[in-house]
């Protein structure tokens, strides 16, 4: 099946308005989306109608207000939940995003079951927010990390994976999309051999769960967490799903309101879960955006969408590779939509400067992810990363962008 003949991109283009405006006079083309993605009106209406007719703090009011928000933002815990294929809504933990999920699970399991001598694993690509909480747990702890490596295409080395997977091991950590590199790792493999020697595995699902269909009972992973922005949601906001009985297991990340079931002097009892993860007064309105968001997305077809966002990656990876002096950093079989490259004697700054000034949004950098930087021997990186509501069109004007950077620094 063509996606690019059954995906009508034109019309959902329409649904954000930030792209049809323009940059330096030039047409936006967004091609920024693995660090952030733009807002369809469904989710930009989501938030204002909150704020505009139903606003109130949830859970703790019996006004009519209160209720009507609470029920909505116990709906939005429904929608990841079917987002996710969990099988249960208070597995589903509100966070500020990626990062904040993966340091709770550090600070509340990590502390709670890693020791002297214990393992955690991780793979070289991984971003710093799944690297730097695990270093910083083993240092308290004295564990070790290990890290599973790669090969020159940006391709886990499972083989090797599987060596480091052994009886120490308590945690495995895995990036299910290198932001850097657009990988897709093989997470349930992963998983079926960390749970043989009796790990848990958190996934780092923020490049994955905006582009693909997720199941994680399918995936029989332990912790899941993505954030809202980069799937077309509000900042500040995210989510963790782990598994009832290790969350119940799990004692509680931050004390004060709202995660407390008596609070005495001499002894505080904590609430049942997801509330136990949840202090203080939430992110009301931006959950509720996270759900529309969430719901958007579910409507379009996560798998139409995936297929349609692989034919640009092909697209656009035949025709950016082509170009003479420029060199695509992640060549892995099973890729995302992110496109990596570095120009020869041109750093990705300059490059990044001049492609701004066509209208051209790109991410330049080590992208938080200064080991991947460090194992390709570069200082950094032009990424292009797409998302359904890009096009052909924008891909070749990438190439002609590209053409210019060249034009300029010959």
């Amino acid at each position: 099946m063509d996606a690019t003949r059954t995906f009508d991109v034109q019309k959902l283009r329409a649904d954000f308005p930030i792209l049809s405006r323009t940059v330096h006079g030039k047409p936006l083309v967004y091609l920024d989306n693995g660090a952030s993605a733009q807002k369809p009106r469904a989710v930009i209406d989501a938030i204002r109608n909150v704020y505009e007719h139903e606003y109130s703090n949830v859970h703790r009011a019996a006004h009519e207000l209160s209720a009507a928000c609470t029920e909505k933002f116990e709906q939005a815990r429904r929608t990841v939940q079917r987002f996710l294929n969990a099988p249960e809504d208070r597995e589903v933990i509100f966070v500020r995003g990626t990062t904040e999920g993966i340091n709770l699970v550090a600070q509340t399991f990590g502390r709670a079951n890693i020791g002297q001598g214990d393992e955690i694993v991780i793979t070289a690509m991984e971003h710093h927010s799944n690297i730097v909480p695990w270093q910083m747990l083993c240092e308290e702890k004295g564990a070790k990390l290990r890290v599973a490596p790669m090969d020159d295409t940006g391709t886990l080395i499972f083989d090797e994976y599987v060596k480091l997977v052994n009886d120490r091991t308590k945690l495995v950590g895995v990036v299910h999309v290198s932001n850097a590199l657009g990988t897709v790792n093989p997470v349930k493999r992963m998983a079926e051999a960390a749970h043989k020697v009796g790990a848990v595995i958190l996934v780092d699902g923020a490049q994955a769960a905006p582009h693909m269909r997720i199941d994680v009972q399918e995936l029989g992973v332990d912790f899941y967490a993505f954030s809202g922005h980069k799937a077309f949601g509000p900042t500040g906001i995210g989510a963790l799903w782990g598994r009832a009985e290790l969350l119940e297991a799990m004692p509680p990340w931050q004390g004060g309101g709202e995660m407390i079931k008596t609070v005495k002097f001499e002894k505080t009892t904590y609430a049942a879960i997801p509330h136990k993860f949840e202090a203080g007064t939430p992110n009301i309105a931006d959950t509720i955006g996270l759900a529309a968001g969430l719901e958007y997305l579910m409507e379009i077809g996560l798998d139409n969408m995936e297929a349609y966002e692989h034919e640009l990656l092909e697209y656009a990876t035949t025709q950016v590779s082509a170009i003479e002096g420029v060199r695509v950093i992640g060549t892995a079989q099973n890729k995302a939509g992110v496109i990596s490259f570095v120009l020869d004697g041109i750093h990705a700054a300059d490059a990044g400067m001049i492609l701004d000034e066509q209208g051209i949004a790109v991410r330049v950098g080590q992208h938080c992810a200064e080991p991947v930087m460090d194992f390709f021997k570069i200082p950094a990186t032009v990424r292009a990363s797409f998302a359904f509501y890009n096009t052909r069109e924008e891909v070749d004007a990438l190439v002609k962008g590209i053409h210019k950077v060249k034009e300029l620094f010959a």
